[in-house]
């Protein structure tokens, strides 16, 4: 084994919640300038191992060890003296605040009765120039990129003295430029002493990264190895205790007439600009249509503007034949259109309601739910324990909150409720974002089941791998147009990553434009 001092060792750490072991005397050890990627399903018990670690959750059982000695973590206060710091997934900035303001709350230096900001404003500028992160400490954190916000997570951690650094599924929100951005900080950082848990379920960028890593499957440690001695294929067996296809299963499609048309339709966003600029495209019963393109394109806008969300100021939306441009929701969603949305979050779930309440929130006002304005409780359980047994949603209850979930089993739960009213028309916006690799295949299963029944699927991606792998054609956005169309078999990453850059003149044109 390696000579380096343990700084963090993990002694059979059990933690269990009502109705579930999340984590089951796991034991894990972190060596100093190393890399540990903590590998696993959605809803393995990673996060919940690493709250322990962080002070967040107190364990049932088990001990932890910081520099050889035994501690009690009992709040992130605690953490941090020991030298802990967690970038989590969600950030904990406040927007209106500048980036040195976020990252002296709670700590703020005084100079007499006042705040000594050039103090702190020195402290931030060199530790950001130290590490590489090129954050401006004077900028408002609601006016920079994720990216950014989440350097500023980072420099908050160093800031209070952090040499062990836990990272919570990382690379969820950024773009791939990002990613390899982040991945030369945290090499910056281990190189000058610093150690790291990266949480993730992202193989390529364990291989490219991590030194070890920790599998865990349902709460227990499957097995902990050098990632020098091992390959995607064996980590993603392990992880999901089964083979795993990288490829996408799926035989010729079959285009029948189209279902949906979109003519000419231009839409202005909230800055004044104009987001939609006479898009056009036609997605056809028994095809899926990705639509590629960099974030910030006019993905979000065009979504909103097929599912209702947003009135578009000219052009046609073809649904069947009947014009639905600027119709309810409610109207659409009525008319056979279903949409798994981008933020499964904000405009997927209820996160407080039960995944009963979750599972009837685009049918609750049928009959079989509803008598005489009063709700039949007992229909939708029924319902709910129906879609959530054929579809392995892995949950205590149907009345456990659906923030309860892990992020997989939020977005099988969306995936149920919106196939199962057989739509006409299936929008996927970011289906698989911050999915471990089972339940990536699941979903994309679930879209060419679509597709195989005759269904129109319209898939929205920044992933280029899944627009390549699952699409029949793909339509590539830009400036909010549809600058070409290529077929997979056809293109490559290459020519697709100049389309996308706005190179146009590098399609093979298609019928169906």
């Amino acid at each position: 084994m390696s000579s380096k001092p343990t700084v963090v060792e993990l002694d059979r750490i059990t933690k269990r919640f009502p109705g579930i072991v999340a984590n089951d005397a796991i034991s894990l050890e972190l060596k100093q300038g190393e890399i540990h990627a903590l590998l696993g399903e959605n809803g393995a018990g990673k996060s919940t191992l690493m709250n322990i670690l962080f002070g967040l959750y107190q364990p049932d059982e088990g001990e932890i060890r910081v520099n050889g000695q035994k501690v009690a973590i009992d709040n992130p206060n605690k953490a941090i003296d020991l030298g802990i710091g967690m970038v989590h997934q969600h950030f904990k900035l406040v927007q209106p605040f500048t980036v040195v303001e976020n990252i002296i709350l709670g700590i703020e230096p005084a100079k007499g009765l006042q705040i000594d900001y050039k103090t702190a404003l020195h402290k931030v500028r060199s530790l950001s120039e130290q590490y590489g992160l090129k954050v401006d400490p004077n900028a408002k954190v609601q006016d920079i990129s994720v990216g950014m916000q989440q350097r500023v997570e980072i420099l908050k951690t160093l800031y209070r003295g952090a040499d062990i650094l836990i990272f919570d599924e990382p690379t969820a929100v950024l773009t791939p430029q990002e990613i390899q951005e982040l991945m030369d900080i945290m090499k910056s950082l281990v190189r000058q002493g610093k150690s790291i848990i990266l949480i993730t379920h992202k193989l390529k960028e364990i291989m490219s990264i991590a030194d070890t890593v920790t599998i865990i499957r349902r709460g227990k440690v499957i097995d902990s190895v050098k990632v020098a001695e091992t390959n995607p294929k064996v980590l993603a067996e392990k992880m999901v205790g089964r083979d795993v296809s990288f490829k996408v299963d799926k035989k010729k499609a079959a285009p029948g007439e189209p279902v949906l048309e979109v003519k000419e339709v231009t839409l202005t966003g909230k800055q004044g600009v104009q987001v939609l600029n006479h898009i056009s495209f036609q997605v056809r019963a028994g095809e899926i249509l990705g639509i590629a393109g960099v974030d910030g394109n006019g993905q979000s806008e065009l979504i909103e503007a097929l599912t209702g969300l947003e009135k578009i100021e000219s052009g046609h939306i073809l649904f069947n034949g009947k014009n639905l441009a600027n119709e309810s929701p409610r109207a659409i969603s009525e008319a056979g259109l279903a949409h798994i949305p981008e933020d499964r979050h904000k405009h997927g779930l209820v996160l407080d309601f039960t995944m009963s309440e979750n599972m009837v929130l685009k049918s609750y006002f049928y009959p079989e739910f509803n008598q005489n304005g009063f709700l039949n409780i007992g229909a939708m359980d029924q319902h709910a324990e129906k879609l959530i047994k054929e579809f392995d949603v892995r949950t205590p209850s149907i009345y456990s909150k659906a923030r309860s979930l892990s992020g997989g089993n939020q977005q099988k739960a969306i995936i149920a409720r919106e196939i199962h009213n057989n739509p006409d028309l299936l929008i996927a916006a970011q289906p698989t974002r911050g999915l471990d690799v089972g339940a990536i295949e699941f979903v994309h299963r679930k879209l060419i089941e679509q597709r195989d029944k005759g269904k129109a699927v319209l898939l929205i991606s920044f992933e280029l791998d899944e627009i390549m792998n699952v699409s029949d054609r793909i339509a590539v956005i830009y400036e909010g147009q549809i600058v070409g169309e290529v077929l997979p078999e056809e293109t490559d990453d290459q020519e697709l990553g100049l389309m996308m850059a706005g190179s146009k003149g590098h399609a093979h044109e298609t019928e169906g434009m």
